[in-house]
């Protein structure tokens, strides 16, 4: 059995200064934990830091951090020494559809087996690997109804961050079976995570809220997809870091409601009034977004999501791990207070 309690030994984090890395490492020093980050550059340090007493955690010497890049082999030999778990958050995440899916995807699934092959040299007893909604469910299903035994197909017509997610884990896990040795491996796959930025550095998703909020947006695609809060995306890897149970596990986690852009402009208006006066008053038809996506590769996703309303199941992740995902709505306007708060939007 695991202890659960925090003990000497650092957790390792990858990608401290992302989004998602920073809430993590947020609730790991919340519940006492040591922690190790890694960033490409440590130039970045000072940025953790501050988000780290912003927040009032207060980390002191309970937060180290280091400096590896996933194309690289250097730093991860030391990043993961001494670690008992290993978070594995980081992801190249393209602003714009790159010139080759390559470009993607290869860093992906290398930066991934990277983090595993140091790991298992190293003794570390458990790696967490955040992986994606989009490994599991964007090749289509009769019902529409996901669970952890869906695979999205890297070999249909589809965006390149969509295969690199499918590519890198199934790699991830094609290494733990072949070459793991004692190495333990969980998979978190969330869908779109949205909730409160800590710092000034947005995710592509809340990126989307503020560009509704600032009328950046002023029509958006009839797309359906799930939430996750970004709160609790890292409290199922702190769940699935220390439950025995969760060993070679992959969890599937959302709401479990499914919303789209036009539903979260709606809620935004709802609850903000003239603070939310710009957000998208219009859907596109899906005739619109098929002409759209002739010239415009950011449609090009929607396209293949037309007339889709996915349900996820996450019966796994609430049974084995004792999880609980927040509704929606309280997400979406989490993001947007986060984002006025933090002066990213006025209002």
């Amino acid at each position: 059995m695991y202890d659960m309690t925090p003990g000497d030994r650092p957790v390792l984090v990858t990608g401290g200064n992302g989004y998602l890395g920073s809430h993590v490492i947020d609730a790991l020093l919340r519940s006492g934990h040591r922690v190790r980050t890694t960033v490409r550059s440590l130039d970045r340090a000072e940025g953790i830091r501050a988000t780290a007493a912003l927040r009032g955690s207060a980390p002191g010497e309970r937060l180290e951090i280091v400096a590896a890049d996933l194309g690289a082999d250097e730093g991860w030999a030391e990043a993961v020494k001494g670690c008992d778990h290993v978070l594995h958050v980081a992801s190249p995440f393209p602003a714009a559809q790159p010139r080759h899916e390559d470009e993607v995807i290869v860093p992906a699934r290398d930066g991934a087996l990277r983090v595993l092959r140091a790991a298992r040299d190293h003794d570390v007893r458990r790696v967490v690997l955040t992986s994606s909604f989009a490994a599991v469910g964007y090749s289509g299903k009769d019902g529409g109804v996901y669970d952890e035994n869906d695979w999205t197909n890297p070999e249909d017509d589809l965006t390149p961050y969509i295969k690199s997610k499918a590519v890198a884990e199934r790699a991830a896990w094609d290494f733990a079976a072949a070459e793991g040795g004692d190495l333990e491996l969980s998979v978190i796959n969330p869908p779109g995570i949205f909730g409160p930025v800590l710092n000034r550095h947005l995710s592509v998703s809340v990126a989307l809220v503020k560009a509704m909020l600032e009328g950046a947006m002023p029509v958006v695609p009839p797309q359906y997809f799930d939430v996750a809060d970004v709160r609790d995306v890292a409290d199922v890897h702190l769940r699935a870091m220390t439950e025995p149970a969760a060993a070679g596990e992959r969890f599937l986690i959302g709401s479990g409601t499914a919303t789209s852009f036009f539903g979260m402009a709606r809620v935004l208006k709802d609850a903000l009034g003239e603070r939310a006066a710009k957000v998208p008053a219009r859907e596109l038809t899906a005739d619109e977004v098929r002409e759209g996506a002739r010239t415009d590769p950011a449609l090009r996703e929607s396209v293949s999501q037309l007339g889709k309303v996915p349900v996820l199941r996450t019966d796994k992740a609430r049974a084995v791990l004792g999880w609980q995902p927040r509704a929606v709505e309280t997400t979406v306007l989490d993001t947007a207070e986060s984002l006025f708060r933090l002066g990213l939007v006025d209002g």
